[in-house]
């Protein structure tokens, strides 16, 4: 028995002896692959409209940045007081019936004298609606009336023509797109919608970007939405009764069919919706988040004419520097003030403005981030105006 188990233990030691010869003896290596040879990270791809942006704002002081928030309204034919206003570091002007005079040789003449930087245009807008509100006599294009009763095609046609108008006087902004609906004839703004209801109006109010894309920067007017809202936003603050369900189902959708058409502005109103907040939608943090967030929107937010706020008679809105840093801090990226002349009248100069602005950055109210994000889109835009 001994025997026998001494046996078999030689027999597995002399297996593994020799298994372990046969591990050692040297083979032949297989051929291998060449190891990979490196390459390089891609390098990332800068987008040249904001790389030059980020150029042009490091060069600028809180000021000047508060100032480039500004697009104002100096009265008469003059180019002078105009360019008075860019060459203070205004990003623009609007100009009213005050300011045309003549055909639109005459306007392109006037408009061609405030291009301080030909790199960097300032805005130059002008309500052309058409119909009730209407700037320029040499555009015979259909308005409202006609094109909510009509194809929206018909409406696309209509805003090609009008942007040329608008081009052809040297204005590259027209805050002309109406995205209000109502079907309520006594209605502040029902003679300038484009839709009685919002479907419909969406159709058309695309169709209207669609016409002015290329030629013009188009806005779209009067943001959450003036149809729901009854009175006159110019001496009041209208209310609109809506909850913010029957808001997106309603009188959202001509400003989503709009933004999605690729309008490059949105104009807010002074109008308040107190089922989303009891501030003029101008003024209301919330609001913006909704254009922002919700509709998806990023490109200039620039504010309704900031004196209608104080037309409106009430204490809370009777002081121009508190209005304009509520108006910032909210999310507006562009002030708009249609100027007598003599803007002091309301308490009003470039100087002020640009002052209130720039403390309430500097105390917080206002953060650099939020200066910086609504000076880049003014500057973006002005930029691809070019």
């Amino acid at each position: 028995m001994r025997s026998s188990r001494l046996s078999a233990l030689l027999l597995v030691m002399a297996s593994l002896t020799l298994a372990g010869c046969a591990s050692a003896t040297p083979s032949t290596p297989s051929p291998t692959a060449p190891p990979p040879t490196p390459t390089a990270a891609p390098t990332p791809t800068l987008d040249p409209l904001a790389a030059w942006v980020d150029e042009r704002m490091a060069e600028l002081s809180t000021q000047q940045k508060a100032a480039a928030l500004l697009m104002l309204h100096a009265p008469g034919t003059d180019p002078a007081p105009s360019r008075a206003l860019i060459d203070a570091g205004a990003s623009g002007v609007i100009l009213m019936g005050d300011n045309i005079a003549g055909d639109a040789p005459s306007l392109a003449g006037m408009t061609a004298a405030l291009v301080a930087d030909p790199e960097l245009p300032p805005l130059i807008g002008v309500d052309q609606e058409g119909g009730e509100v209407s700037r320029l006599d040499w555009d015979t294009a259909a308005s409202a009336a006609t094109l909510r009763e009509a194809p929206p095609a018909a409406a696309r046609e209509a805003f090609a023509a009008r942007a040329a108008s608008v081009a052809a006087g040297g204005a590259n902004v027209n805050f002309g797109v109406i995205a209000d609906v109502t079907a309520d004839p006594a209605s502040f703004i029902s003679g300038r919608v484009l839709g009685t209801e919002p479907a419909a109006a969406g159709e058309r109010v695309a169709a209207a970007v669609s016409g002015e894309r290329g030629v013009v920067a188009s806005t779209l007017k009067h943001f959450p939405g003036h149809g729901a809202a009854p009175g006159d936003s110019h001496t009041s603050i209208p209310t609109a009764p809506l909850s913010r369900a029957e808001w997106r189902a309603g009188p959202a959708l001509p400003f989503a069919a709009g933004i999605h058409a690729g309008a490059e502005l949105v104009m807010t109103g002074h109008l308040a919706y107190p089922a989303v907040d009891a501030a003029p939608a101008s003024l209301s943090p919330e609001w913006h988040r909704v254009l922002r967030e919700e509709l998806g929107f990023d490109g200039v937010v620039v504010t309704d004419d900031m004196l209608m706020l104080q037309h409106n008679g009430l204490a809370e809105y009777a002081d121009p520097g508190e209005n304009a840093v509520r108006a910032v801090a909210a999310g507006a990226d562009l002030l708009l003030y249609v100027l007598p002349a003599d803007p002091s009248e309301f308490g009003i100069s470039v100087d002020g403005l640009v002052a209130s602005i720039s403390a309430a950055v500097d105390s917080g109210r206002i953060s650099e981030e939020r200066l910086d994000d609504a000076v880049r889109h003014v500057l973006e835009l002005r930029r691809s105006l070019a």
